[in-house]
């Protein structure tokens, strides 16, 4: 039973953390979110001069967010050969 409460407990505490959280952020569309305001003026500006890209849309998938884009691709891949494993391939 002691176990319990300390488990109900904790995860009442992480729960209000994370409400409180995601009141602080701001609105979706939010001109004053700190994406407009810090981190597209940064790509728009330095992209080039960080990295060496000419095309700012290149220029942020593949050096910005390489890993987020790594990640994507791996996980594409990944359901690719789960179909495959499943439906067997080119097995008629």
């Amino acid at each position: 039973m002691r176990r319990k409460m300390i488990g109900l407990t904790l995860l009442l505490l992480v729960g209000y953390v994370l409400a409180g959280l995601v009141m602080e952020m701001p609105p979706v569309g939010s001109p004053d979110a700190p994406a407009y305001t810090r981190t597209i003026p940064r790509y728009l500006s330095r992209s080039v001069e960080d990295t060496g890209a000419m095309n700012i849309v290149a220029s942020i998938i593949l050096d910005y967010r390489a890993y987020d884009t790594l990640g994507e691709a791996t996980v594409l891949f990944t359901a690719a050969l789960a179909i495959l494993a499943v439906t067997g391939g080119d097995e008629e």
